[in-house]
């Protein structure tokens, strides 16, 4: 069990200087797990070395796959698809939420079965969503509490291909699907009414799998066609920095007086890059400098200097593009001119914590005024008075957006265990003290 760490954040004179985030946390389960799947021995630099993504990388050798760090490059030599074995022991994801869906999907159409298990957050998540149209596909689940870890996970001896309509905008349970299809005869066919992140889809046919993505009809979502078995080889992979990482640098300058700051090399993924199209709308200051094109996305380099934000409404249709970065969106809204409305919240039910909850309780425990509803929460900015006490629930992000909250604030406001942040950004309080940050 990791050791607490409590932290005060209190206000910085300014922020400077340059950062550079940790790689894409989705990218990096990713080229570990399509590594694992395929045929020879693929290079992967700047992997996110954090606990969601090594608990992945466990999982994996535990199945057989040999994994490796040779200088600041990670080789993982694959079984090929449906080459995995049983593993012998519990396969335990931590806090990994990603890399636990992820791989139901891949097992579901292995003929073997594994027990799941994670930390205390990870076992009051609902799983349903995902093993629900996994079970269509022929998998099972045994010992379940509802549906939530621990639990055994039991793939099928002849998976079936589905044809499936995500119910909400989900990037997790759509690459599960596709991920099982992998190793099933025939179409499977998805349809997800609103485009999620598409590093599953973009990485399959990276590495060779025939997968085709065709716009809806009406034009706001993707059907998605994956014809299997695949067969993949490796290829090699440069992860770029991660845009939700990066979200907390970004807010922090905005936020800050007299801020000024390079965030380098952050991924513009159009799936990814909501939260930087909202603020540049609330009135943010942040310049593209040396867009170009690392390991097949966009990236490019941000300056960003504090600004005064001014309140806009985020449309649903918005969430799918931007659904990590509400909590530290909702802390740009509270220094905001005016009210801000995010709507079609619901996803952050689920997630490492009811994030929706926290963060309104948070936001108000400093002073915020603040409304909540089953899927959307209005934000009134002005001065955050700040004193308040975060539960953060084991919630990285939630420790990380009270921590900028706290560089402005009128009080210092205290986070009472910022251990969690080791999941997604092990250097991010060293960062940002370098930077100028008061954290103590």
């Amino acid at each position: 069990m990791k050791n607490k760490l409590q932290l005060r954040a209190s206000v910085a004179n300014t922020l400077s200087g340059r950062i550079r985030v940790p790689g894409d946390k989705s990218t990096s389960h990713r080229s570990l797990i399509f590594g694992a799947l395929a045929i020879g021995t693929t290079h992967v630099s700047g992997m996110l070395e954090a606990e969601d993504v090594m608990a992945t990388a466990e999982a994996l050798k535990k199945m057989g796959v040999n994994i490796q760090k040779n200088g600041g490059i990670w080789q993982i030599t694959g079984t090929g698809v449906g080459g995995l074995q049983k593993p012998t022991e519990p396969l335990d994801f931590g806090n990994a939420g990603t890399g636990s869906r992820l791989m139901m999907g891949v097992l579901a159409s292995h003929n073997f079965s594994a027990k799941f298990t994670g930390d205390a957050s990870l076992c009051s998540r609902p799983m349903g969503r995902v093993t629900d149209p996994l079970g269509e596909i022929g998998a099972h689940i045994y010992g379940d509490n509802n549906g939530m870890m621990p639990f055994t996970f039991s793939g099928s001896d002849n998976p079936l291909p589905i044809e499936y309509t995500l119910p909400m905008a989900s990037a997790q349970v759509k690459s599960a699907i596709l991920l099982a299809g992998l190793n099933v005869e025939g179409k499977t066919i998805i349809h997800e009414p609103i485009a999620t992140r598409n590093h599953t889809e973009k990485m399959m046919k990276h590495f060779g799998a025939d997968i085709e993505v065709f716009k809806s009809q009406d034009g706001g979502g993707n059907i998605i066609i994956l014809n299997g078995p695949a067969q993949l080889y490796a290829k090699d992979v440069i992860v770029p920095a991660d845009p939700s990482s990066a979200a907390f640098p970004i807010v922090a300058a905005l936020i800050t007086p007299g801020a000024d700051i390079l965030v380098e090399a952050v991924m513009l993924n159009p799936t990814r890059s909501g939260l930087i199209d909202v603020l540049r709308q609330m009135g943010g200051n942040i310049e593209f400098i040396n867009e170009r094109e690392e390991g097949g996305e966009n990236v490019a380099d941000l300056r960003v200097k504090y600004s005064k934000l001014k309140s806009v409404t985020v449309p649903a249709e918005h969430s799918s593009s931007m659904i990590d970065e509400y909590p530290i969106l909702a802390v740009a809204a509270s220094y905001a001119e005016g009210e801000t409305k995010m709507l079609g919240l619901e996803e952050l039910r689920v997630k490492e914590s009811d994030r929706l909850a926290i963060v309104a309780k948070g936001l108000a425990d400093n002073g915020v005024i603040c409304k909540e509803g089953e899927d959307w929460l209005t934000v009134t900015g002005g001065k955050v008075k700040g004193g308040g006490f975060i539960d953060t629930k084991l919630d990285h992000r939630i420790a990380m957006s009270f921590l900028v909250m706290g560089l402005n604030a009128q009080y210092p406001i205290v986070i009472d265990d910022c251990s969690v942040i080791l999941t997604s950004f092990p250097s991010f309080i060293e960062d940002m003290k370098k930077l100028g940050a008061d954290f103590n």
